[in-house]
């Protein structure tokens, strides 16, 4: 017999817990831990999963579980993404009993001053296991925080260092977060992801695409603009056809206790704080400069170039009676361009990514809140130029250009130039 020894831990309040699972295969063979509700030895981890019992022995549990999680496949088991909200407790209420909830815990910044309403803090956690717990569904936690540090809030930095306004939501969304979900599917035996994303899934020349949600106001196809379109086979959104009243209403009528938590905030990692604070306790440093016009006559001063974006208007301590708008940075000499706002006019833009079906045209999106607008599309190597049809004020480079063919996305990239 192969065994191997999982330990986890968990603290709260002053207080430590430890549990020791000693693991074969898929099943657990002895187990020393206190304040559950049931003994864990011969049970599968997939069993293990749903034992509740006292908060900080089940949250040592899950963390143990999740470092050799598996089960056997069962035809129509699903895996579900727990975030703790509303959105995902609906999606395991319809996808139950035959799912498996899963969670992420992802990295936070210790010195943000609130972590309450993110959806990877420990109390999300808590309350994501709890959902899967009142419906007798197994629920297991996966520790990303350093992966997720170096994937997700280390670009963010760096891309604030080279004067780009990177946007860590897509990067997170399309890319990190279904990598890990998909890949926890599989060990855990699911046919298919389940999220509480209000998105949908198309066919578009016989390829599965990503598509707008029915609800315009929730939609979330820009953030998952960058998902591979290969893998939407096995995904599913299912409140992608509703609105998010609709949803509350839905949890609050099968007495889900995620039915009145609040929205989570984006950008979870700064823990509530203002990105320029994070930035700077990741040693993005201030420094004095100087704030120029198009012609470089120095207008104003500020205290670091990374802390400005294309298209801003406030927080610039500028001469002069006439409204001024960042027009770019400038690393090198750490100055802040400015100009009026007919200059932040761009008409043609490049983006390193993927078209997932041959266009030439396209409505392009180019920041998560700005409307879409024409653009004629030009294949390059690794990537797409967009010639827009009207000019769009404020396009930062670092951001996400999402295309559009009617509902559907059709492409994305990062912007890398504007002209």
């Amino acid at each position: 017999m192969s065994t191997v020894e999982v330990i986890g831990d968990a603290t709260r309040g002053g207080e430590w817990t430890v549990v020791r699972l000693l693991v074969d295969g898929e099943r657990i063979v002895t187990a020393d831990p206190q304040g559950l509700d049931r003994s864990l030895a011969g049970l599968t981890l997939l069993e293990a999963a749903a034992v509740g019992g006292e908060p900080l022995a089940v949250e040592a549990l899950a963390t143990a579980l999740g470092q050799v999680f598996r089960a056997n496949p069962r035809p129509g088991r699903v895996a579900v993404a727990m975030s703790g909200g509303v959105d995902s407790a609906v999606t395991l209420l319809r996808a139950a009993p035959n799912a498996v909830g899963v969670t992420l815990r992802l990295w936070q910044d210790p010195a943000g001053p609130s972590s309450e309403r993110a959806c990877c803090s420990s109390e999300a956690v808590g309350a994501a296991r709890a959902a899967c717990h009142a419906l007798g569904v197994p629920h297991v936690t996966l520790d990303l925080r350093e992966e997720f540090r170096e994937a997700v809030v280390d670009p963010f930095v760096a891309g604030y260092a080279a004067g780009d306004t990177p946007n860590p939501c897509t990067r997170c969304n399309g890319v990190f977060r279904f990598d890990a979900l998909l890949a926890f599917a599989r060990r855990a035996g699911a046919e298919t992801l389940w999220t509480g994303h209000y998105a949908r899934v198309v066919e578009m020349n016989g390829r599965l695409l990503v598509a707008r949600a029915a609800d315009s106001a929730k939609d979330q196809s820009y953030m998952l603009s960058t998902l591979d379109p290969s893998v939407l086979g096995r995904v599913r959104f299912p409140l992608g056809e509703q609105s998010k009243d609709e949803t509350r209403a839905e949890a609050a009528s099968a007495g889900l206790a995620a039915a009145a938590r609040p929205e989570s905030q984006e950008a979870c990692f700064l823990a509530g704080d203002d990105y320029r604070r994070f930035l700077e306790r990741q040693g993005l440093a201030r420094a004095d400069g100087e704030i120029v016009d198009e012609r470089g006559a120095v207008v104003g001063r500020h205290d670091g170039y990374w802390a400005f974006t294309a298209g801003q208007r406030r927080g610039l301590r500028v001469a002069g009676g006439r409204p001024l708008y960042v027009l770019r940075t400038d690393r090198a000499t750490n100055a802040v361009v400015v100009g009026d706002r007919e200059a932040l006019a761009v008409n043609s833009v490049e983006a390193d990514g993927r078209l997932y079906i041959s266009i030439d045209y396209a409505q392009a999106k180019l920041r998560y809140r700005s409307a879409p607008v024409p653009a004629q599309v030009v294949a390059a190597n690794g990537g797409f130029r967009l010639e827009l049809e009207e000019p769009v004020h404020g396009v930062a480079t670092g951001q996400v250009a999402a295309l559009y063919d009617r509902e559907a996305v059709v492409g994305a990239g990062v912007i890398t130039h504007v002209e």
